[in-house]
């Protein structure tokens, strides 16, 4: 769970020794909107319950504005994950709230009562886990592709030297791109692409025929992506085109480019220096996306979040 564990554990411990003798969940009523940004609001409510998160987490000051200020920070960070495609699944939300449950040796109803009763509630405790999951990946790609979280030939090979000379395997996978246009001042559009995109997949039986299935559909656009090794495809398809067989296609997405799916041409075990080099790369990177952020990645975290507010419009009220 790519959650600042530290954080997460003494939030829980500390509603375990004293939420349940503390006083009634705040209301959701009468809501006053008191943030805009970028047009979302962030209302008393939403501000209430994260300032009742950092009491959980013992924090001291003024909790109220630590709120304003935590919630800001995450609106921009919500709104660049939905540009980018990355926010994650309702359902890895609920895995994760299930294991954190576990891992603190309660069910999930006796988690969900801790939250409500100490004015957290779950469904603001989730969203918290949504961001960290989807922050940290997102932190990670830009940090790879800014070359942090790089690990040379060098430490390679002496990782390598370590594990007595074995190499790591990875999955190679051959993949092709079925785009959809949806142009973006015509996005009504949307739900008749999705019902041709559909059609079109469940065609689908392999990479050398979709140009010929294509034929006669209008604004489609078919690309030959190449191979990628498992730690290269892009986070927002990885695990799709990890379960999906050869010859078959991956579930349509919504994208900006309009409605796509991947099919999965061939795929093959591959074990090389330059895939040693990825695994071990993106094992240090999913160490510092898991709460343990090295000084780089903090930097990278800092100057992403700048740049989001040096383009944000954000109203206090």
């Amino acid at each position: 769970m790519m959650v600042r564990k530290h954080i997460l554990a003494a939030a829980i411990a500390t509603a375990l020794s004293s939420a349940l003798t503390a006083g009634a969940a705040l209301p959701a009523a009468a809501s006053e909107i008191k943030i805009v940004v970028n047009g979302a609001p962030i209302t008393d409510y939403d501000i209430a319950r994260r300032a009742a998160f950092l009491k959980l987490q013992r924090k001291k000051g003024n909790l109220t504005q630590q709120a304003r200020d935590e919630l800001t920070d995450e609106a921009l960070k919500r709104q660049e994950l939905k540009r980018l495609n990355m926010l994650v699944s309702d359902n890895e939300v609920n895995d994760a709230f299930a294991r954190f449950a576990t891992n603190n040796k309660m069910t999930q109803d006796q988690l969900t009562g801790v939250l409500e009763k100490s004015g957290v509630t779950s469904g603001h405790f989730k969203e918290y886990v949504r961001l960290q999951m989807s922050w940290g990946r997102a932190l990670s790609t830009r940090n790879r592709s800014q070359g942090g979280a790089k690990v040379s030939e060098q430490d390679a090979v002496q990782r390598m030297l370590k594990d007595g000379g074995k190499k790591p395997v990875s999955t190679e996978y051959q993949l092709q791109q079925v785009i959809f246009v949806v142009p973006a001042n015509n996005r009504g559009i949307l739900p008749k692409r999705r019902s041709e995109a559909s059609a079109l997949r469940a065609r689908f039986s392999g990479c050398n025929t979709t140009r010929d299935i294509a034929k006669g559909t209008l604004d489609v656009t078919v690309r030959d992506l190449g191979k990628f090794i498992e730690q290269e495809l892009p986070p927002e398809w990885s695990k799709q085109v990890i379960s999906t067989p050869v010859g078959q296609a991956t579930a349509i997405q919504d994208t900006d480019k309009g409605v796509e799916f991947l099919g999965v041409c061939a795929t093959r075990q591959v074990s090389d220096d330059r895939v040693a080099r990825m695994v071990f790369s993106q094992e240090a990177a999913a160490a510092s996306a898991d709460g343990k952020q090295d000084a780089t990645v903090q930097a990278v975290d800092k100057k992403y979040l700048d740049e989001l507010r040096k383009k944000a419009t954000i109203v206090n009220q």
